[in-house]
Parts: C-alpha cells; structure tokens; sequence
C-alpha cells in the first residue's frame, strides 16, 4: 500500500512544510524525513508479467519510490528476470525493495529450511530487510494449536533469515482474527514469535474490514507493525478496493499512531479497480503523499 516516486520539492513548498512539522510531531507521527511511499506489485499483476520493464518505469513515474515484490522462484525469479537484472531495472527508475512477498506454505508444512534458503537469496538480491509471509493455507491453521506450529516456523525461517540480514514479515488477511477459544491466530502470532526476527505487515483493509481496531493492536504490540498495507474499503461494499483516501477507512487517524505502531515502510495496494490501475495508483499516491506522509 504505497505511493511515491518523483516529489522533489520546490524551496517554496519545503519552507512551507518545515513550518509544519511542530503540529507533526505533535499528532504522534515519526519525526524526521517523510516515510517513502510504497506499492505492493501484486496491485497490477494482470499487467506486470507481460511488460516488466513499462510497468516499473510507469510505477515510477506516478512517484512511487519502493515497490514490494511478489512470487519469487528461483526458477522464475521476478517475472521472468534473474534477480540481478531485476535489481537493475529497479535501480534504473530510482526504486528500492524493503520487502517481498515469498510462499512459505511448503516450509510451514515439512519443516526443510532448504526450502526457504532460495527464497532468501532472492531477497538479499535486491536488498530487501524483510522477507514476508503473505498468506497461509488454511490446512495449516485449523485451530489454535496449528497457528502455534505455525509460529514456531516462522521462528526457525527467521532465525534463518537472520544470518542473511533479514527479518521475516508476517501479512495478514481477516482469517487470522477468528476466535479460537478466547484469542485469535493472530494474536497467537504476536505472542508467540520472536520480537526479534519476526515482524508484522499490517493490512490495514483487512484489519478493518475483520472488525477489528488498529490502533488497539498498535497499543497492545507496540512496535511490532513496522510495514502497512494501505488498502481503502469502498463506502459502499466492504469486499471491494478503492483508491486511498477515497473509500471509509479513516487512514490520517491511522497515521497518527505510526510512531507507536513502528512504521517504516507505507505501502499502497489495491486489488480491484473501477478506472485505469495507473491512474488509479497515481491517485492512491497523490492522496498518501498530499494527506498522510
């Protein structure tokens, strides 16, 4: 969930926010540069196989300065490119890579790190800090007890992950705040991971559309949720995608948690669309880039 590529600004424009930041500080967002705004590449995947290069250049254009990947083998690697050159298209438009999306069912479910060890040299490759879990299989989550299993994997791949300089992430769906008993696989997650070595990716759409509060679980872990997925709600149904600042989640309210939350990387996705995606991801952009960061 994330916008952000060419906004240098004018003198004018930064003596007028210099003179902002006092209320900044005092709204409880993060002191210092603005946090660079971020697009989960899964938003436009029914394009991106089919023009690497177009799309990342247009991703680029629209202000976005990070992108989150998806879908790595090392057979495929990134749509068709090795690692290396990927990581030259990037660098060409001015883009980095904090975090990518890596399927780890199959480790969760056998236990072989040998399995995660590709994943993470497609990581390292573009010098990610985390490697994230995006989804699990509902076979590996049929109650409490599966969600523990699942924790302490998670745990074994970070540890992993660690001697490589990464942290594991960990990207939630609604599945993961239904009750089991008096908790929730998601807070079986929080609890049971290493603080250290695993971190949280918080869908924000998800989060809200579960019923659930951000900014309660920002207060209860604070410091865990160090990426946001800034995905909008339609107003008028929950099931779909809009553009940030256009559907009813309350995204400035959000962002005056981000301190407390550990935010360091704001990302934008979106996963239906009513308009052109490049037009819609520019205006996704503009609004977190005018409104939130």
């Amino acid at each position: 969930m994330n916008s952000r590529r060419n906004f240098i600004k004018q003198a004018g424009i930064a003596v007028a926010g210099a003179a902002l930041l006092p209320s900044f500080a005092c709204s409880g967002a993060p002191a210092g540069p603005a946090h660079p705004i971020g697009l989960q590449l899964y938003t436009l995947r029914d394009l991106l196989p089919k023009d690497v290069k177009g799309v990342i250049e247009k991703v680029a254009k629209a202000g976005y300065k990070e992108v989150e990947t998806y879908g790595y083998t090392a057979e495929a690697g990134y749509w068709g490119l090795d690692a290396k050159s990927f990581k030259a298209l990037l660098d060409a438009n001015g883009l980095k890579a904090p975090s990518g999306h890596f399927g780890l069912d199959g480790f969760i479910k056998s236990g072989n790190l040998d399995e995660v060890k590709p994943l993470i040299e497609g990581a390292v490759a573009l010098n990610m800090e985390y490697l994230t879990c995006p989804y699990l299989d509902a076979s590996l989550r049929p109650d409490a007890d599966g969600y523990k299993r699942v924790a302490a994997r998670l745990n074994e791949a970070a540890e992993l992950c660690a001697k490589s300089g990464l942290q594991l992430g960990y990207h939630n769906h609604n599945f993961e705040f239904d009750k089991l008993g008096d908790t929730t696989g998601y807070e079986i997650l929080l609890q049971e991971t290493d603080k250290k070595n695993v971190q949280f990716e918080m869908d924000l759409y998800w989060v809200v559309r579960s019923g659930n509060d951000p900014l309660a679980l920002f207060a209860k872990h604070p410091g865990r949720f160090v990426m946001w997925h800034v995905k909008d709600m339609d107003k008028a149904d929950n099931t779909i995608n809009t553009e940030v600042g256009s559907g009813k989640i309350d995204f400035k309210s959000i962002y005056k948690h981000a301190k407390q939350s550990g935010l360091k990387h704001l990302i934008v996705e979106q996963e239906n669309f009513s308009k052109d995606p490049f037009v819609s991801i520019k205006q996704s952009f503009d609004y977190v880039n005018r409104e939130l960061v």
